[in-house]
Formats: C-alpha cells, sequence, structure tokens
C-alpha cells in the first residue's frame, strides 16, 4: 500500500466542476491525465493543490521548443575532474514516485513525447538512453500535462496517438459568482470589489473587435486584486496588472481603459 508523505495544507484551490475526483481517479487507477485549457485558467494550480492532497512531492517542467529529451532525463556533468551523472527531472520524479508536471507538453520537441510514451501507458517505465538504465516507476508516480488548445491552434499540437493515451480535463474561465469566490479566496478582497474586477474580465473577453491576443485570465485578476488590497488605487492596478499585460498596442491600450473607467 503507497502511503502518503507528510501533508501540508494544499494550496487553495476552488473547484469549477469536476476535475477533483477525476484527479484522484487517475491517480488510483494510475492513468496520465492531460489538462487543457487558457492561460491562467487554474491548470497549475490544481496540479498544486492535487499533489499536497495527495501528499506526493511535485516535479513541474515549463516546456519550450528548445525542451530536449536529455534536458529531462538527465546528462553526464564534468565536476572537480569527474565525470559524473546529473538526473533530469523526469528521471528524478520516476525515482521518487512524484507528481510529474509537464506544463505546456506540446511546445517540447518531438523526442521528449518519445520519451515519455512508456511512461503513459502500462509499462510506467523510462529508458535513459545516455546512462543505460531502465527505471520502473516508483509507486505514486503519475504524469500530468498541459497544454492551451486556443493558443497551439496553428502551431503545434498533441498527436491524437498521444492524446489517447490520456484521461483528460477541459477547464475554461469560471463562472462570474465562481470567480469572485476564487478572488476573494485567493486575495482576502471583499464580494463589492470582487465583483467589479469580474465584471470588468467578462467585459474585456467578450469584445473580440479590441484585437487582443488572448482574454484576460483569472490568474490577471488575481494579481489586480492583490495589488489593490496592498493599496494600490484601482484604475492604477487594473492597468499595471491587466492593461500593459494584455497588450504593448497603444489604441488598444486606449480601448482598455475606457472598459476600466466604466467598472471603476
Amino acid at each position: 500500500m503507497l502511503h502518503k508523505l507528510e501533508e501540508a495544507a494544499p494550496p487553495w484551490y476552488r473547484a469549477v466542476g469536476n476535475e477533483i475526483e477525476v484527479f484522484e481517479r487517475a491517480f488510483e487507477q494510475q492513468i496520465p491525465l492531460l489538462l487543457k485549457g487558457p492561460t491562467g485558467c487554474g491548470k497549475s494550480r490544481l496540479v498544486e493543490h492535487m499533489a499536497a492532497r495527495l501528499g506526493r512531492p511535485l516535479i513541474t517542467v515549463a516546456c519550450h521548443d528548445e525542451t530536449s529529451a536529455v534536458d529531462l532525463t538527465g546528462r553526464y556533468l564534468l565536476q572537480g575532474g569527474e565525470t559524473i551523472w546529473q538526473d533530469g527531472p523526469v528521471t528524478r520524479a520516476v525515482r521518487q514516485g512524484a507528481i510529474l508536471y509537464l506544463d505546456e507538453f506540446a511546445e517540447a520537441r518531438s523526442d521528449v513525447v518519445v520519451v515519455i510514451h512508456p511512461l503513459s501507458d502500462h509499462r510506467r517505465s523510462l529508458y535513459v538512453e545516455r546512462h543505460d538504465e531502465q527505471i520502473e516507476a516508483e509507486p505514486g508516480f503519475m504524469l500530468v500535462v498541459s497544454f492551451n488548445p486556443g493558443y497551439q491552434r496553428g502551431l503545434k499540437e498533441l498527436k491524437p496517438s498521444t492524446r489517447q493515451r490520456f484521461l483528460a480535463i477541459g477547464l475554461d474561465y469560471p463562472s462570474a459568482d465562481v470567480e469572485c469566490e476564487i478572488l476573494m479566496g485567493e486575495t482576502g478582497i471583499d464580494r463589492t470589489l470582487a465583483t467589479r474586477l469580474v465584471r470588468l474580465g467578462g467585459k474585456l473577453r467578450e469584445v473580440e473587435p479590441l484585437g487582443l491576443a488572448e482574454a484576460p485570465s483569472t490568474r490577471l485578476l488575481v494579481h489586480a486584486a492583490r495589488i489593490i488590497a496592498a493599496g494600490l488605487p484601482p484604475r492604477a492596478a487594473c492597468q499595471a496588472a491587466i492593461v500593459e499585460s494584455l497588450t504593448d498596442d497603444r489604441e488598444i491600450a486606449d480601448g482598455l481603459r475606457d472598459l476600466v473607467a466604466l467598472v471603476f
């Protein structure tokens, strides 16, 4: 039987659906999990929350287009005149029985997918070619990957053969009531201020003609709430946390500021 590590209080997380139950069942059944959803909708916070809830160490890798299999599995290093082997984050997670979170997995190079495949099926094993070692995953190991389908469209996509190795949870920006709860729970602001920020977020998400590359995320609203709670006036906080984060175009920024002024 798998014994949990000494538990700490999980990071605060407000579920928007049945994602906690699906995550728990995936962990119990040793099935890898794919999280998909827009930037800042809570994918990483869900993983942090569940790692603490399940009492497992968490190893996170932020993938990008230069992320290679060697970066993840490990390499030989010259240290003090000796050549030593250093495990990469995937190898450490497999040895420790940790939850391995590959954020923006679709961004990584194709050789990463090849390395991950044996960890995402019944084998639950990792072959470290440079070290000529086959490692069986320790009990408690779980593979979780995420990607942003909207951002990836037309760029990189996960192959169907890869996607079908995972259970999947689709996340999106929450309803207004739930988003208010998230802002209050994350920052301690009152409901009146939370409602205004959520209203602003809703307006910005609806106004497509502004030409934003991405809609404002719940994360940006949390940032704005935190600096308002710390004493910055609401309009200045929204300028720094939302307007300037979303665009460098002056005309678009002027339109965003007009919407901020309507709400605050």
